[in-house]
């Protein structure tokens, strides 16, 4: 049951990041709310994947790690950023370690 908060988590963090761009510096009303709710639900929905049991190491990596690649590749598709295949590189490093961070602690 706690992959399941961290899962909403991550979808609510990326989302208020993304709205955060579309805001033009919260100078557009809807894109402003949709981050400031996004964010909250984001730490709210954080906090119980820590209440039910997740261990604070894993929950913060994987959150950072999937919300960082998430954001990137949405920049990329959507908001015409640049991805380049170093940065494609180090997304994957980066969930490499997350993946080992989970897997130390299954010990």
């Amino acid at each position: 049951m706690p992959w399941f908060w961290l899962v909403g988590a991550i979808a609510a963090e990326v989302t208020a990041t993304t709205s955060l761009k579309l805001s033009e510096g919260f100078s557009r009303l809807i894109p402003s709310v949709v981050v400031v709710v996004g964010y909250v639900a984001a730490f709210a929905m954080l906090s119980q994947a820590l209440a039910r049991g997740m261990d604070l190491g894993v929950a913060y990596g994987v959150w950072a790690a999937a919300g960082i690649a998430l954001v990137a590749v949405i920049g990329a598709l959507f908001l015409g950023e640049s991805l380049t295949w170093i940065q494609v590189g180090g997304i994957a490093l980066v969930i490499g370690g997350v993946m080992a961070l989970e897997m130390g602690g299954a010990h």
